[in-house]
C-alpha cells in the first residue's frame, strides 16, 4: 500500500494543487513537455499511474486513443474526473500502484507525472513490476518530475537510512506535513530502467524506454 501520510497530504491538497503549475518560471518547461507527451502517447492506449487532479490526464487525453488514469486518493481524482475530455476517452479508477490490478488490463504506453519523486527507493523495483505487468511487450513508458532547483525547489529537511529525502510542506489551511521528496540522478535512473533516454530541463526531468 501507498503511504497513508501522502495520501492524506494529497487528499487535503486536492483544492490547491494545480497551483504549483502556475508559477511563472516554469511555463516554458510545461510548454515543451505537453508537446512532447502528446507526440509520444499519441494514438496510444495509456496506464497513468498517480493521475492527482488531472493537469496531465487531459494532455494525454488528447492525443491517446484511450486513457486508463489511476490514484489511491479520492479527493483529487474528483477533481481530475469533472475536467473535460472531449474525446470521452477517459476512465477512471482508484488503485494501489505498487499493486494494480489485473482487471485493469494491458496497455501499450504508461505516464507516471511527479510520482518517481514519491516512491520510496526500497519500493521502486516493487512499483516498476506491478507497472510492467500491466504492459504489453514494447510499450512505451514515460515518467516526468521535478529537478531539484536551490532557491526554487522546497528545502531538503532530513534524509533516512535508505537515502529518501524529505521535505516540510505547508497547506493553505496552516496544516504542515512532512512529505518524502526524492530527486534521482540520470545514472540512478539509467541502473533501474532498461535503454532509457534521459532529458533534463531547467525544473523537470523527462524519461523514457520500452518495456
Amino acid at each position: 500500500m501507498e503511504s497513508p501520510d501522502l495520501v492524506e497530504y494529497y487528499r487535503r491538497r486536492a483544492g490547491e494543487y494545480e497551483a504549483f503549475y502556475a508559477k511563472p518560471e516554469r511555463q516554458p518547461d510545461l510548454l515543451l513537455l505537453k508537446k512532447k507527451l502528446a507526440e509520444i502517447l499519441k494514438h496510444a492506449r495509456v496506464l497513468e499511474i498517480a493521475c492527482g487532479t488531472g493537469y496531465w490526464t487531459t494532455v494525454i487525453a488528447s492525443a491517446a486513443e484511450s486513457v486508463t488514469a489511476t490514484d489511491v486518493a479520492e479527493e483529487p481524482m474528483n477533481i481530475a474526473r469533472a475536467k473535460p475530455y472531449p474525446k470521452a476517452n477517459v476512465v477512471f479508477v482508484e488503485a494501489d500502484a505498487y499493486a494494480l490490478p489485473e482487471s485493469l488490463g494491458r496497455f501499450d504506453a504508461a505516464f507516471a507525472g511527479f510520482w518517481w519523486s514519491h516512491v520510496p527507493r526500497e519500493r521502486l523495483r516493487e512499483f516498476l513490476d506491478s507497472l510492467h505487468a500491466r504492459l504489453e511487450p514494447g510499450a512505451s513508458v514515460l515518467l516526468l518530475d521535478n529537478m531539484y532547483v536551490e532557491g526554487n525547489s522546497t528545502p531538503i529537511v532530513e534524509a533516512d537510512a535508505h537515502g529518501n529525502t524529505y521535505q516540510l510542506r505547508q497547506l493553505g489551511d496552516g496544516s504542515r506535513f512532512r512529505v518524502m521528496k526524492n530527486y534521482p540522478s540520470k545514472d540512478e535512473l539509467r541502473a533501474l530502467l532498461p535503454a532509457v533516454h534521459y532529458r533534463a530541463l531547467q525544473y523537470h526531468w523527462l524519461a523514457q524506454y520500452k518495456v
